[in-house]
C-alpha cells in the first residue's frame, strides 16, 4: 500500500473509532505521570495508541520506502550502465564499465572484455541497441553502411572487424573508394588494402595503374598482365612495364610468364631489348631471355648466349637447340612446358 493511502485511512479509521468512543462516553479521564495530570476525553485516551502506532508505523514505512527507492535507482543506474555495456560489446568495441550492485557486478563486468555476435534476428530490444543490431546485419549481409548518416563515423576504431568489413562491402560497390584506398593506402588495414588492389586490378588499365606501380604486388601485377592479351587499349608500353618490374620480388617463373604475354604485345627488338637488360640486373629473367630467343627463332644468339653459360646450366634449352639444328620443325612448347622452364 501507499504510504499517503495508509495515512488517510489510519487517519479516517481512527476518526470513526474516537467519534463511536465519544459518543458512547464522552466524559473525560485524568492519568497522573510524573506529577502532571493528563485530562482527556475517554475518545482522545482510546485513539491514543492507534496515533502512537500509526506515527511509528509511518517512520517504519518511510524508511523502507526510501531504502527500496534508492536500491531501484541502483539497479536502474545499472540496467543503463548494463545497456552501454552491451552496445560496445555488439560493436566489437568493449569498453570496462562500473556497476553499482554486486550482484551484477559480478557477471556484466565480463562484456567490458568480451565482444558478442548476432546469429539470428532479436525482438524486443530497446531503440539504441535495435539501430546498431540491424546496422550490423546490413553489414554482416554485405551492404555498405554510411557510418556519417548514422553518426557512428567515430565509434569504430582502426582494425574493428566491422568497420573493415564495412569498407570491403563499398569497394565492390564503389570505383572512387577503390582508388582513394590505393592513394592512401597506409590509411587503410592490410585486408582492404588487398582487397582493393584485387579489384583495381580486375577493373582497370595500365594507364591508371602505372601511379601505383609501387603498391602492386606480383600476383595482382600478373592479374593485369593477363588481361593484356584479352582487353584492348590496356595500355601496357615497355616504360610502364620497367616501372613495375623495377618495384616487384620477380621469380624465374614470373619472368617467363611476362615475357610470354609480352611477346604479343612489343614488337620483337622492343621485347629482346627490354629482356636482355632484365636478365643483366637479375639471373632470374635469363631463362625468360632464352625462352623469348627461341620464340623468334634466333638460334645464333642463343647458342652464343648459351655457350657463355657453365656445362651444367639450361641442360634444357641446350638440349633443343641440338634438336632444332638437326630438324627445324620443332618448337620450343614441343619439348618444353612453358610452366616447367625454370625447373
Amino acid at each position: 500500500m501507499r504510504l499517503g493511502l495508509y495515512i488517510f485511512v489510519a487517519l479516517i479509521l481512527g476518526a470513526i473509532i474516537g467519534a463511536t468512543a465519544y459518543t458512547i462516553n464522552p466524559n473525560n479521564y485524568i492519568v497522573e505521570l510524573l506529577g502532571i495530570n493528563f485530562n482527556f476525553p475517554v475518545a482522545v485516551w482510546v485513539i491514543l495508541p492507534m496515533a502512537v502506532l500509526l506515527i511509528f508505523t509511518v517512520i517504519h514505512m518511510f524508511f523502507y520506502t526510501m531504502k527500496n527507492y534508492f536500491k531501484l535507482k541502483r539497479w536502474q543506474k545499472d540496467a543503463a550502465t548494463l545497456d552501454d555495456a552491451l552496445y560496445w560489446s555488439l560493436l566489437n568495441e568493449p569498453k570496462e564499465q562500473k556497476f553499482l550492485m554486486d550482484d551484477m557486478n559480478s557477471s556484466a563486468i565480463l562484456l567490458g572484455k568480451s565482444s558478442l555476435t548476432i546469429n539470428d534476428s532479436i525482438e524486443g530490444l530497446n531503440n539504441r541497441l535495435s539501430r546498431v543490431v540491424n546496422l550490423l546485419t546490413k553489414i554482416n549481409n554485405g551492404e555498405y553502411v554510411d557510418l556519417k548518416e548514422h553518426k557512428m563515423a567515430r565509434v569504430f576504431n582502426e582494425g574493428n572487424p566491422h568497420l573493415i568489413q564495412n569498407r570491403l562491402n563499398r569497394l565492390e560497390s564503389d570505383s572512387e573508394f577503390v582508388e582513394e584506398v590505393m592513394k592512401s593506402s597506409s590509411k587503410f588495414s592490410k585486408l582492404v588494402r588487398a582487397q582493393a588492389l584485387e579489384i583495381f586490378a580486375r577493373k582497370e588499365t595500365f594507364y591508371k595503374a602505372r601511379k601505383y606501380a609501387k603498391v602492386f604486388d606480383v600476383q595482382n601485377f600478373k592479374v593485369m598482365l593477363a588481361r593484356a592479351n584479352f582487353e584492348e587499349d590496356m595500355g601496357l608500353s615497355a616504360e610502364i612495364l620497367n616501372e613495375f618490374i623495377s618495384g616487384l620480388k620477380l621469380n624465374c617463373k614470373d619472368f617467363v610468364e611476362i615475357a610470354n604475354v609480352t611477346k604479343k604485345q612489343f614488337r620483337p627488338d622492343e621485347n629482346l631489348s627490354l629482356f636482355k637488360r632484365y636478365q643483366e640486373e637479375n639471373v632470374k629473367a635469363q631463362n625468360a631471355y632464352i625462352f623469348l630467343l627461341f620464340e623468334y627463332e634466333l638460334l645464333d644468339e642463343v647458342s652464343a648466349y648459351l655457350d657463355e653459360q657453365e656445362d651444367s646450366e639450361f641442360i634444357k634449352f641446350k638440349a633443343l637447340l641440338t634438336l632444332k639444328r638437326e630438324h627445324k620443325q620443332f618448337k620450343l612448347e614441343d619439348l618444353i612446358d612453358t610452366d616447367s622452364i625454370c625447373k
